[in-house]
């Protein structure tokens, strides 16, 4: 039998408050942890390992006296203003997304990779055409290249195609690492990008439409060829008012949908699902492009955009069929990022359990998964 051991209860109260529970309730639906707060009994270290697991917290932490400062490493913008705070789940997935950044950036350092002349090559006071032909020169895509791709997957296929072979890692994600109880809301986080000169890293929500996820990716990109790292919510399509926030909106805006193609386009037909179509890019993208050429008003964007929403949210779901799981982890880790860890593994500059940490992928799993996508 275990023995029970003392702990300080306020750091019990923090664990639960940080993984964004109600504590009250929380307690009152955990009795045995209530009688832990309110000192009638003691944990064991069993009982404790399975509490750190279910609140999501290192193990250690619960012996500290005071709460460890936790503090995000990029600025993260919501649209109504920058806060400090994002829920556990967006912060343990920015940790997770830097402790992968670090351990590609040292290991194509110690393999004489160069660094990536384009990371930081601009600034916000750069012209915004200029910064848009920068990327479409690197990323080799023609002004409308979307217009003759047939659909806005193969259009989302063919840019994360081309961000993976300029040397920028991509992410698409919807939960912690591969752990479906732990959900990422789109409305939370629609991305965010870690950036360096090595091995810029971006992150993209998954749960969000394959249109929609063509702007995030697009607004990442600006924030690589300016150098500056964020995570951002984008609710109702609307950058944060923050000069950074703004340009790089701006850059995305003119990439996805540039200006002298898009009024010819809206000559023709002023029809936003019809633009969407041309550019490969949701109807609330092209919305948001007629509002920012002063096509429409702001109250007529936002009526647009809530219906359109609400669209959406009553077409009846489609039933899920389970999926390919690693297709899904190909997409979730990056196949240029697993081909990475899969070389330094062949030729002996990571352990395999290593290996298995960074993916996230344990034991038959890797190698099943490099076996079938490398």
């Amino acid at each position: 039998m275990s023995a029970n051991v003392n702990i300080n209860t306020d750091m019990i109260a923090w664990a639960i408050s940080r993984a964004g529970h109600d504590l009250h309730e929380f307690l009152n639906n955990s009795p045995k942890i209530k009688d832990w707060i309110e000192n009638r009994k003691k944990p064991t270290i069993k009982q404790l390992e399975s509490f750190s697991q279910k609140v999501h917290i290192p193990f250690g932490y619960l012996f500290l006296q005071n709460p460890p400062e936790e503090k995000l490493p990029i600025p993260f913008f919501r649209t109504n203003g920058s806060i400090k705070r994002v829920s556990l789940n967006v912060y343990d997935t920015i940790l997770l997304m830097q402790r992968r950044q670090e351990w590609l950036t040292n290991y194509l350092k110690d393999s004489g990779f160069e660094k990536l002349s384009f990371v930081g090559e601009y600034n916000i006071n750069s012209d915004i055409k200029d910064v848009v032909g920068g990327i479409r020169t690197r990323l080799k895509l023609e002004e409308d290249w979307a217009s003759n791709l047939p659909t806005w997957e193969k259009a989302l296929d063919v840019l994360t195609e081309k961000v993976e072979e300029a040397g920028i890692i991509l992410n698409f994600n919807s939960v912690v690492e591969n752990n479906t109880s732990r959900p990422i809301g789109v409305e939370e986080c629609r991305g965010f990008v870690l950036v360096d000169e090595n091995s810029p890293f971006m992150f993209v929500n998954a749960a969000d439409g394959k249109a929609a996820q063509m702007f995030t990716i697009a607004h990442e990109l600006a924030h690589i060829w300016i150098g500056e790292s964020a995570g951002f919510d984008f609710r109702q399509l609307q950058p944060a008012n923050d000069p950074v926030e703004l340009f790089c909106d701006k850059v995305a805006a003119e990439f996805l949908v540039p200006q002298a193609i898009f009024e010819e386009a809206w000559k023709q037909a002023p029809n936003f699902k019809k633009i969407a179509r041309q550019f490969k890019v949701s109807p609330i993208v092209a919305a948001r492009r007629a509002l920012d050429l002063g096509k429409i008003g702001r109250n007529y964007f936002f009526d647009f955009y809530n219906d359109y929403i609400e669209e959406l949210r009553l077409k009846k779901p489609m039933k899920s069929t389970g999926g390919d799981f690693y297709a899904t982890v190909k997409k979730r880790i990056s196949i240029t990022f697993a081909a990475h860890v899969n070389h330094a593994v062949k030729t002996n500059s990571l352990l395999y359990r290593d290996a298995n940490k960074l993916t996230g992928l344990k034991g038959d799993t890797y190698q099943k998964f490099i076996t079938k996508h490398l």
